[in-house]
């Protein structure tokens, strides 16, 4: 009599569907919610769709190289995920893996597991895939291709900022004409020039960096809005920071020093024009 009231308790409970996660980008496009049961099949026909709980919601792991792919995923059980999967016909479908992901502990040896693990399974491929990313080339090429355009830039407002200073500084012509005639000497005034030089450099470095950390968060959110992702596009950090200053103070003392060079060597009567 056991296994007949057995058999009838579990007939009378009802079957609840297996849980999942869904991703954010999912559930606002086909206006689901927390707690909605669905239908998923392994093929596009629909054949064999089984129902599934919806558990809860995830945000994706921002990836550049899907940047404009809408993240439309689930996320299920590795039991539910064979079951779902597994090709009828095929006894051993759901019994077999294809591959199988390692992780080496940190100081890990990857050429000597890899060794190891081929000799002691014959036919087995083993490939090291933390050196051999596609993304990662991808992205090795993007970062030479904006190396590129930020020399461009660089020698381009530098050209730019020189132009500016040989103005400025040919506008200065009786300033200095009667800084010499009064009994300034030209190193007096060289120094003048180069702490100018370097005050305006600074500031308009240190300005520079302050317009890019208040632009940064409203940038961000735009492009997250637009690309409806969580990919953090800009990110100010002291070292990126720093390497504006260093960059920009020097050239800017540079242009100062090479605009007023010419207007140093000439003497002061050349300089009052008479």
């Amino acid at each position: 009599m056991l296994p007949a009231v057995l058999l009838f308790a579990a007939a009378a409970v009802p079957s609840t569907p297996p849980s999942i996660l869904v991703s954010r980008q999912l559930l606002a496009s086909e206006h689901l919610a927390v707690g909605d049961v669905v239908a998923l099949s392994g093929d596009a026909r629909g054949s064999r769709a089984r129902e599934f709980r919806i558990a809860g919601v995830y945000e994706p792991v921002p990836d550049p190289a899907r940047l404009g792919a809408a993240a439309l995923e689930v996320r299920l059980h590795l039991p539910d995920l064979l079951d779902l999967t597994a090709d009828p016909a095929d006894p051993v479908a759901a019994e077999s893996v294809r591959s199988i992901n390692v992780k080496l502990a940190s100081g890990a040896d990857v050429e000597a597991f890899s060794r190891e693990l081929g000799a002691r399974v014959p036919g087995l491929l083993v490939r090291d895939l933390a050196g051999a990313d596609d993304a990662d080339v991808t992205f090795v090429v993007l970062d030479r291709f904006h190396l590129a355009i930020s020399l461009v830039t660089v020698i381009a407002s530098s050209i730019f900022l020189l132009a500016l200073m040989v103005m400025l500084v040919d506008e200065r012509r009786d300033t200095v004409a009667i800084l010499r005639l009064i009994g300034l000497r030209r190193r007096r005034i060289f120094i003048q020039v180069l702490a100018e030089g370097l005050v305006i450099a600074l500031a308009g470095a240190l300005f520079g960096v302050a317009l890019a950390v208040l632009l940064e968060g409203g940038f961000n959110r735009f492009f997250q809005w637009r690309y409806d992702t969580a990919l953090v596009f800009v990110r100010v950090t002291p070292a990126i920071a720093a390497r504006a200053v260093s960059v920009a103070v020097p050239l800017g003392i540079l242009a100062s020093v090479a605009a007023s060079w010419s207007l140093l060597r000439r003497g002061a009567m050349a300089l009052a024009r008479r």
